[in-house]
């Protein structure tokens, strides 16, 4: 769920991060943050809980990330945690991301398939998509077993799916079509 609190916040940092020109470091911390709270249900059940009081969800949050962030960083975990706004924590550090990412011109290709992908098939694939983009572009496997063959490419807002699942779904939709006409 992303909250236009979240995407002002992430904004303000990405502007002030630039400005410090620490913008590559800060992204790489808003990336350790998100797998941080990402990975740890507890941490982030501890974040969204009122009852836990302020100066503990500091000393956690100094605890965790001192010395592995920049000042910057850390600097804004405590405005963020001091102001109560700690449970936007996970969204703030994904908007920055992608904030990040089209700063600096990285496009994001999502290829889903129903096996890991070996590095011939990856090549042709950030073939497929390098020609389709403008800038760098950052390749996310996906593995759905479901999948009967082919893959899914999704950039932007624009989708390729080659997979047998849809073209399954192509013949069954064009079967249900009744096309025969009576004649007598």
């Amino acid at each position: 769920m992303e909250s236009k609190v979240a995407g002002r916040y992430a904004k303000s940092l990405l502007g002030l991060a630039i400005e410090q020109k620490t913008e590559e470091k800060v992204f790489g911390d808003m990336q350790l943050i998100t797998s941080t709270v990402g990975a740890s249900r507890e941490l982030a059940l501890l974040l969204r809980n009122p009852i836990v009081n302020t100066d503990k969800k500091l000393n956690i949050a100094s605890a965790l990330f001192k010395g592995k962030v920049s000042d910057l960083t850390l600097a804004f975990l405590n405005i963020i945690i001091s102001k109560k706004r700690e449970l936007y924590l996970e969204d703030i550090s994904r908007q920055f991301i992608s904030m990040y990412k089209a700063y600096v011109g990285i496009e994001t290709a999502y290829v889903t398939t129903p096996f890991a992908l070996d590095e011939k098939l990856r090549a042709e694939i950030m073939k497929i998509v390098s020609a389709a983009a403008k800038g760098k572009v950052e390749l996310v496997e996906q593995i759905d077993k479901d999948l009967i063959g082919g893959f899914v490419l999704k950039m932007n807002n624009r989708q390729v799916d080659t997979s047998i699942e849809s073209k399954l779904r192509e013949i069954r939709r064009e079967l249900k079509i009744n096309l025969y006409e009576k004649n007598y």
